[in-house]
This record gives C-alpha cells, sequence and structure tokens, in this order.
C-alpha cells in the first residue's frame, strides 16, 4: 500500500473530528480553549490517532465503525498534545519551537500553557466517557483505564520523570529502556491497542497488538533520538542537538548511530513478526512501521 497517502487521508480524518470534537475558542473560557487549540492544531503527524484507527482495522477486518473508534484516537492525540505542552516549559525542556512554531508558553506564558495541558488531558477523558458509544461499557472501561495507565504513573508520566531524574547521569542500558518504554512506548501502545480493544479484540489480537506496539513504540524512540543528531531543526521543526545539550542518556550516546539504526530496524522486523495473525487489514500497521524508519522528520 502507499503509506504516505493513507496516513495523509487518515490525518484528515483525525484532524476534521477533533475540529468538531474540541471545544470553540467563544464565551467565558475563549482565551483558555485558544491556548488548547492552538497547540493541537499547530500541526503533527497524527501518529498515535492513526495507530488507533489501524488497530481497530486489524482486528475487525476492516468493518469497524469509525465514528466509533475516533473518540478514542481523538483522546490520544489530546493526551500526545498536552504532554508536548509540559515538555516544552522552562521547568522541563524550554523548548521555543515545536512542530516548527512557537511553543505553547512562548506565546501566551507559562501560566496559561500548564492550564492548555491540564485542559487537553481532561478533555481527552471526556471525549472517552461521553456515553455516545454503542459499544459495551466494560469494553469502554477496559479502554479508558488502558490509557489512564499508559498516561500516567507507570508510563508517559513517571517515564518524563525519569528523563528528568537521570539528566546529566551515566545509566545503565535497562534503565534507558525503562524510561523509554514508559514516555514515549507506553502511549503508542495504548494508541494501537485501544483501537484493537473497542473493534472486539480477542486475546490473541490483544497479545500481537501489544507487542506491535512495544516494539514500534521502541524503534520510533530510537529514530527520534537519532534525529537530533542527524537532523536540522528546519526538518525536525524543534531544536536538535538538545539531548546531548541536557545531557541525557539516549541511543546514539550509548551505542552511536550505526548501532541504534540496526537496533531501531531490529524493532520493526520484530514489529512486523507480531501481525502474522492478521490478514491484509493490518497492512496500514505494517507499512506505518516501516515508515518510522524511513522518517526524516
Amino acid at each position: 500500500m502507499e503509506i504516505k497517502a493513507y496516513l495523509n487521508k487518515q490525518r484528515s480524518i483525525v484532524e476534521a473530528y477533533l475540529e468538531e470534537a474540541i471545544a470553540k475558542p467563544v464565551g467565558d473560557f475563549a482565551g483558555h480553549i485558544e491556548t488548547m487549540r492552538y497547540s493541537l492544531f499547530v500541526g503533527g503527524k497524527r501518529v498515535r490517532p492513526i495507530l488507533c484507527l489501524a488497530g481497530a482495522e486489524a482486528v475487525s477486518c476492516g468493518k469497524c465503525d469509525i465514528q466509533e473508534i475516533l473518540p478514542i484516537a481523538g483522546a490520544m492525540e489530546c493526551i500526545h498534545t498536552y504532554s508536548l505542552i509540559h515538555d516544552d516549559l522552562p521547568a522541563m525542556d524550554d523548548d521555543d519551537l515545536r512542530r516548527g512554531k512557537p511553543t505553547n508558553h512562548t506565546i501566551y506564558g507559562e501560566a496559561a500553557a500548564i492550564l492548555a495541558g491540564d485542559g487537553l488531558l481532561t478533555y481527552a477523558f471526556e471525549l472517552l466517557s461521553n456515553g455516545s458509544s454503542q459499544r459495551d461499557p466494560a469494553v469502554t472501561l477496559q479502554v479508558i483505564h488502558l490509557i489512564a495507565q499508559a498516561a500516567g504513573t507507570f508510563g508517559m508520566v513517571g517515564g518524563q520523570s525519569l528523563d528528568m531524574i537521570y539528566e546529566g547521569k551515566q545509566v545503565a542500558y535497562e534503565t534507558l529502556k525503562t524510561i523509554h518504554k514508559s514516555k514515549t512506548g507506553a502511549l503508542i501502545t495504548a494508541s494501537v491497542v485501544g483501537g484493537g480493544l473497542a473493534a472486539g479484540a480477542a486475546k490473541e489480537h490483544q497479545q500481537a497488538l501489544t507487542s506491535y506496539g512495544n516494539n514500534i513504540g521502541l524503534a520510533f524512540q530510537i529514530i527520534d533520538d537519532l534525529l537530533d543528531v542527524v537532523s536540522t531543526t528546519e526538518e525536525l521543526g524543534k531544536p536538535v542537538g538538545s539531548d546531548e545539550e541536557a545531557d541525557k542518556v539516549t541511543y546514539p550516546s550509548l551505542f552511536g548511530i550505526d548501532q541504534s539504526k540496526k537496533m531501531a530496524e531490529q524493532a520493526v522486523a520484530d514489529a512486523l513478526e507480531s501481525l502474522a495473525i492478521f490478514d491484509h487489514h493490518a497492512d496500514p500497521l505494517r507499512g506505518i512501521a516501516s515508515y518510522i524508519i524511513e522518517r526524516k522528520y
């Protein structure tokens, strides 16, 4: 399949949904909503929501109702965007550019940016639990629990905490894996598994999607680390060399560029192997795995 065409099509679907689903900047809370919408619509590849849709497609053999999956996909993008707003703050990574545009706090101030992130995180769970779905409420609860775990203490937030704690320190490979599996991989895995669960994934499907998500999450992070070394600010849409400047341990810093590329390639191979249980309806997931290795920004 032509993966770039697929990604562009799915991104348009996700963005159209988000445009309708997210509150408009009117009334008493217009200023706060404007800050939320700024970061949500400033750009981005929408990888997590697209993975959510692709996971559902693989499990249902293309027969799922996309309108049932879009609230989950939209929630994943809200959570991801909130994490970027907070990552960019002066107390964290202190970045001025994100997706090639000024970061939220450089336009609206730190307090407004913190609240924008808080608003997006909370809005995600409003989307997940709005009650309009026709699926079994027990499945919806399972999806919400999965995403909450991936976003919280033992997932993305915990991983970011470890990332901050170990800045400037020598860490073992096992610690690096824990940081990246939590900070980056958990939400990627939850995206694809959450879509699968909503589409009725059996146990073996859940296990396959979990393995796939874990492996592409690893590949995604390794490539991110590499791009911070070999890319440019214009290509990446944010400052390059920030990992080295912050003295963060990364795959290139531990293994070098060539070995890191091989590790990313192996992770993608393992991800593709995980999908053997699925037919051609999982081809979007296969294409996304390969795309991760090829991406330049």
